[in-house]
């Protein structure tokens, strides 16, 4: 896919990327083997763990977590009210959309306290192995992942064409979650609304926006500060996987966008 030589313009030292369809990887660039860190990418191989332990009856995504009100469902959607890095709650539970990777490490605590096994292993049980991947969590369950594009794409895979899963819930995890609430895209500025399913940040009309102007209001993903991403767009039937080693900034706003449009038009033939 000739789109894909976008980036080799991207001054990166590294870079790999995918487009992957419900029958697999279509087509790649770049050093595919090769581990990298995922970052914030990494929230969503742990939002899929805590729905196969929903599905499993090990939680319940409405069982209390977090800040006092707070849910295992608002942990997901970054609003139980926690900031970014600190426990000390800083809004009401479903008041606000806060970006935060505590509260994704208190989720994983009580996914763990649930499961009753460290969440690294759970995590492992739950998602890298049956999806076959070499990945690790090597650190934080919100930024922790190291893993190659391989690994990524096969993710991606199994968003447009759940295994692990059942289809309705990750219908259900990929709608938005606590509809309406105001909050900052990081990198990207103030939202009103900052979309949000469990785990996963939903395009919708956001603009400025890390995916690309053809990407449907259905896409969900998330980028990470090492100049990662994964979108999956449920109505093209696609996704785009791609792991960097030149870190998150404002070069993204245009190149991302860029690259997204390029992979669409090209899948579509227009």
């Amino acid at each position: 896919m000739e789109a894909l030589r976008q980036v080799e313009s991207w001054e990166a030292g590294t870079v790999a990327v995918a487009v992957v369809g419900p029958e697999g990887v279509r087509a790649r660039l770049g050093p595919h083997e090769r581990e990298l860190p995922w970052a914030s990418v990494t929230k969503l191989a742990t939002a899929l763990a805590v729905l196969v332990a929903a599905e499993e009856g090990a939680v319940d995504l409405d069982a209390p977590a977090g800040p006092p009100g707070s849910t295992i469902r608002h942990l997901l959607a970054h609003a139980s009210g926690l900031p970014p890095d600190e426990r000390t709650p800083i809004a009401k539970p479903g008041e606000r959309r806060i970006y935060s990777n505590a509260g994704f490490e208190v989720l994983a605590e009580s996914i763990a306290e649930s499961a009753e096994m460290p969440f690294d292993e759970y995590l492992r049980l739950a998602v890298f192995e049956p999806l076959g991947l070499g990945a690790e969590l090597r650190g934080s369950p919100a930024t922790g992942i190291e893993g190659s594009l391989d690994d990524l794409a096969a993710l991606g895979g199994d968003l447009l064409a759940p295994s692990l899963v059942a289809p309705e819930t990750l219908r259900e995890a990929t709608a938005v979650a606590f509809p309406g609430l105001v909050g900052v895209l990081p990198g990207f500025g103030r939202m009103e609304p900052n979309d949000w399913g469990l785990g996963f940040e939903v395009r919708d009309r956001k603009e400025p926006h890390w995916t690309g102007t053809r990407n449907s209001p259905a896409t969900f993903g998330h980028f990470g500060r090492s100049g990662t991403f994964l979108w999956v767009d449920p109505e093209a039937r696609l996704a785009l996987a791609c792991l960097t080693d030149r870190p998150f900034g404002d070069w993204v706003k245009d190149a991302w966008p860029r690259l997204g449009d390029a992979v669409l038009a090209y899948a579509s033939g227009s």
